[in-house]
């Protein structure tokens, strides 16, 4: 039974799992593997906490160089860009094969990591840096190797899925359902991260670089979060045939790319409208394949562990085989050159005024929608039920550039009968 030498540095809650998913499992993988994962070091500021594993005092120190040393493979999950880089480039610098789970880190630095990854001949495996325990880097590494990628959704932050899922199921508004998510653990104390949209953006990107065989990096992606949305805004989604979901959207159209991230409505009769809570989906479309839908949970220490996990058992039996670098963490192929901006963009749209009940509104808002060629493809508008003379008035288009509808909501918010606004969303008919 050949052996491979494990460090980790980082033993919070995704480090301890994956610790305990080795030496609880590790004879389960060397059965069907043929190797032994031995671990070395784990490498920690806090080594005294206890994590709910139990770990021989042994293998714990402070000191990431002494980990770095001990190992064949290096297993970074501290976070962060900073310390998180230089451990994984000295790593990779000292011939260490790396497995991470830094989507931050991937997304702002990837191709840095990947250069120096190539000219020391080692591999670098980031499966669980997108959706947790769905094997999404692998499928399109590897499973889906002979398509050229149409589309991607993703619904790829298990924190902003179920306060949308509750808000839904309940009728409760953002802040009380954000409020219940940081007691149950499901939202951070500062949630901006995930409630702004940005981990579902480093995801993002890290998934259109594969897909479209260019590192994009993070400036090209459009990012809008949740928390701004209304729960009017779900209800309305609602009555009309539709779910809001918070996706990550990658597209290639006549060879130029979008990459977006913010709350848009999809079908209710779609398979990925159907994912709720905590769980993480994301739906590929190749050109020979057709939609595929990956389904599972997004995050968490068990179900990031096992990413790591198989990312580890990967470098490992590469490395006993000889065959360091088969699938080498990022491979450049540019398939499409120009990015498209959000305002060149094209959709169909949600757009939510509040307004006067007054004679003309409607025909004042629809005058300034045709001006700019924007047809209408359905309307809602309740009777009035408020003393303040204010009424929703809620109207999805057909598909139009993104650039017009904001200059015609520019005119109309302009317009005296406006009472806040317009609430703007994009609608994706998957």
């Amino acid at each position: 039974m050949k052996e491979v030498k494990v460090a980790i540095i980082g033993f919070g809650t995704v480090g301890a799992g994956v610790a305990e998913n080795i030496l609880k499992n590790g004879e389960v993988i060397a059965k069907r593997t043929g190797v032994k994962l031995v671990l070395t070091r784990i490498a920690d500021l806090d080594i005294t906490t206890d994590r709910g594993v139990a770990v021989p005092k042994e293998l714990l120190t402070t000191n990431a160089v002494e980990a770095i040393d001990s190992a064949d493979i290096v297993v970074e999950l501290i976070g962060g860009t900073t310390i998180a880089k230089k451990f994984i480039l000295d790593a990779i610098k000292a011939g260490k094969h790396v497995v991470t789970a830094n989507k931050a880190l991937l997304a702002m630095h990837g191709q840095e990591i990947f250069d120096a990854a190539e000219q020391s001949g080692v591999d670098v495996c980031y499966e669980a840096s997108v959706a947790g325990g769905i094997p999404i880097i692998k499928a399109l590494r590897e499973g889906l190797v002979s398509n050229r990628i149409n589309r991607i959704y993703g619904i790829m932050n298990g924190t902003c899925n179920y306060i949308l899922t509750r808000m839904e199921k309940e009728g409760a508004d953002f802040d009380t359902v954000l409020a219940d998510a940081q007691k149950l653990g499901y939202a951070e104390a500062n949630p901006s991260l995930d409630i702004d949209g940005f981990d579902t953006a480093h995801k993002t990107s890290i998934l259109a670089s594969l897909a479209f065989g260019r590192w994009f990096g993070m400036d090209p992606v459009h990012v809008e979060g949740i928390r701004r949305l209304e729960l009017a805004d779900l209800q309305y989604a609602d009555e009309l045939g539709y779910r809001i979901k918070l996706l990550g959207i990658i597209k290639q159209l006549d060879g130029k790319v979008q990459m977006r991230v913010h709350p848009t409505l999809i079908p209710k009769s779609t398979l990925l409208a159907g994912i709720s809570d905590v769980f993480n989906g994301v739906m590929v479309e190749g050109d020979t394949v057709g939609q595929t839908l990956f389904y599972g949970r997004g995050a968490g220490r068990s179900a990031t562990a096992s990413a790591v996990v198989a990312d580890i058992t990967d470098v490992a039996l590469n490395i006993v085989s000889g065959s360091v670098r088969r699938i080498p963490a990022f491979r450049p192929g540019e398939q499409f050159s120009e990015v498209v901006s959000i305002d060149e963009a094209s959709s169909r749209y949600y757009l939510r005024f509040m307004v006067k009940d007054c004679p003309g509104v409607l025909a004042s808002i629809t005058q300034i929608l045709a001006e700019k060629s924007i047809s209408i493809s359905s309307l809602i508008q309740h009777e009035r039920r408020d003393a303040d003379g204010v009424v929703p008035l809620v109207i999805l288009t057909h598909k139009a550039v993104e650039k017009e509808i904001k200059s015609a909501l520019g005119e109309i918010d302009t317009l005296s009968i406006n009472h806040s606004p317009v609430k703007l969303m994009r609608i994706e008919d998957i």
